[in-house]
C-alpha cells in the first residue's frame, strides 16, 4: 500500500496516538482520524504531528452513522483501523452503558459504513481495502498456572468491557462472513508505554510514587499479565494491515508475562535510581494491598506464534527496556500528566 488514506478510529486515545504518530512518521499515507476526545482520548498526544497536513481531526462518535457515513464518502479510505473502545474494566463495572455503545453499537455502526463504502468501490479499489478490527485477550477470560491463549481459545468474557469487546469481535467476522467485507481481527495482551491514561496500573504506580501516596494493589498482587510494548503492538497492526490473511484472527503478545506484584517492584526500583524519595527510604514501602476487584481473572498470557511464523514479527523491545523507558518518559513529561488529568 502506497499513498492512501486510512480511517484511524481512537486515534487520541493511548494506542490509537502511538498508531497515528507512527503512520504520520513512518509512511506517507493521509491518516482520517476519529476520535469523540473522551476522558481518555487527547489531542496533547498526539502534539508532534496535530498540525501535520496529513492528520485529519474528525471529532465524532463512532456510533454516529451518518458523520461515519461523511467521513467514507469525504475521505475515501483504503483501510480502517478499529481501536475506539471504552476500556477500563474498572469504570465498566461501575458504568457498563458507554461500554454497551461504544464497543457494540459503536463497531455495528462502523462495519455498516464501512460495509456501504466498499460496496460503491471499483474491483480494483475492493481488492485493496481492509477493515483491521483491534480488540483484547480479555475476551478469552482467565488462565490458570499453565497455558497460552491462542487464536483458537473459546471465549469465555467475564467482564462488562471484555464481554462488549467479545460482542464486537463477533461482529467484526460475521460481516466477513455475512457480507464479504475484507475484515482482519487482533487480539493483544496489555499494552504500556507512553501516553498511558494515568488511570492505568502502571502510571498510576508511577503517580502515586512520586506523591508519596500509598500505591494500591489489589489483593496481593498475584494476579498475572502479559507486557507488549505499544510501539511493538503498533507495529504488528501494521504487519496484519499490510500481509494478514482476510478473515484472520492474529494473536499479539509481549512474551512477558509479570505478577503485578513483581511490576510494581520493578517500576519503583527503577524510581528509587532515577527519582529518590526526599525524605529516603524505597519507594516499595509505599505498596499498600487494597480490596480486590470483582472477578478479577487471574492470568493472561499470548501465545503469538501464528503472528512470527507467519507474517515474520516479532517483539523488538523486551520488558526491561520497555519499563525502564516508561518510568523515564512519564517522569520527562508530567505536564502531559497534568494536562490530561484535568
Amino acid at each position: 500500500m502506497l499513498t492512501m488514506h486510512v480511517l484511524v478510529t481512537g486515534g487520541c486515545g493511548f494506542i490509537g496516538s502511538a498508531l497515528v504518530r507512527h503512520l504520520v512518521r513512518n509512511t506517507d499515507w493521509t491518516v482520517v482520524n476519529v476520535d469523540c476526545l473522551t476522558y481518555a482520548g487527547h489531542v496533547e498526544s498526539l502534539e508532534e504531528v496535530a498540525t501535520h497536513p496529513r492528520h485529519l481531526l474528525i471529532q465524532k462518535h463512532i456510533s454516529d452513522r451518518e458523520a461515519m457515513d461523511a467521513a467514507f464518502a469525504k475521505y475515501q479510505p483504503a483501510a480502517v483501523m478499529h481501536l475506539a473502545a471504552e476500556s477500563h474494566v474498572d469504570r465498566s463495572l461501575t458504568g457498563p452503558a458507554e461500554f454497551i455503545n461504544t464497543n457494540i453499537v459503536g463497531t455495528y455502526t462502523l462495519l455498516e459504513a464501512a460495509r456501504t463504502h466498499y460496496g460503491k468501490l471499483a474491483a480494483s479499489d475492493k481488492a485493496k481495502f481492509r477493515f483491521l478490527h483491534v480488540s483484547t485477550d480479555e475476551v478469552f477470560g482467565a488462565l490458570g498456572a499453565t497455558g497460552q491463549f491462542t487464536e483458537e481459545t473459546r471465549y469465555d468474557p467475564h467482564s462488562p468491557y471484555s464481554a462488549s469487546k467479545a460482542s464486537a469481535d463477533h461482529l467484526a467476522r460475521a460481516w466477513n462472513h455475512s457480507y464479504g467485507l475484507p475484515v482482519l481481527v487482533t487480539n493483544c495482551s496489555n499494552n504500556y508505554g507512553p501516553f498511558q491514561f494515568p488511570e492505568k496500573l502502571i502510571p498510576v504506580v508511577i503517580r502515586k510514587a512520586l506523591a508519596e501516596e500509598p500505591i494500591p494493589v489489589y489483593a496481593r498482587g498475584e494476579n498475572v499479565r502479559d507486557w507488549l510494548h505499544v510501539h511493538d503492538h503498533v507495529s504488528a497492526l501494521l504487519r496484519v494491515l499490510e500481509t494478514g490473511v482476510i478473515g484472520e484472527t492474529y494473536a499479539i503478545g509481549g512474551r512477558a508475562e509479570v505478577r503485578n506484584i513483581d511490576l510494581v517492584h520493578v517500576i519503583c526500583k527503577v524510581l528509587d535510581e532515577l527519582r529518590p524519595r526526599p525524605q529516603g527510604g524505597r519507594h516499595a514501602d509505599l505498596i499498600t494491598f487494597v480490596t480486590d476487584r470483582p472477578g478479577h481473572d487471574f492470568r493472561y498470557a499470548i501465545d503469538c506464534s501464528k503472528i512470527e511464523r507467519e507474517l515474520g514479527w516479532k517483539q523488538s523491545v523486551t520488558f526491561e527496556q520497555g519499563m525502564r523507558a516508561t518510568v523515564e518518559w512519564y517522569l520527562g513529561n508530567q505536564a502531559w500528566v497534568n494536562a490530561v488529568l484535568k
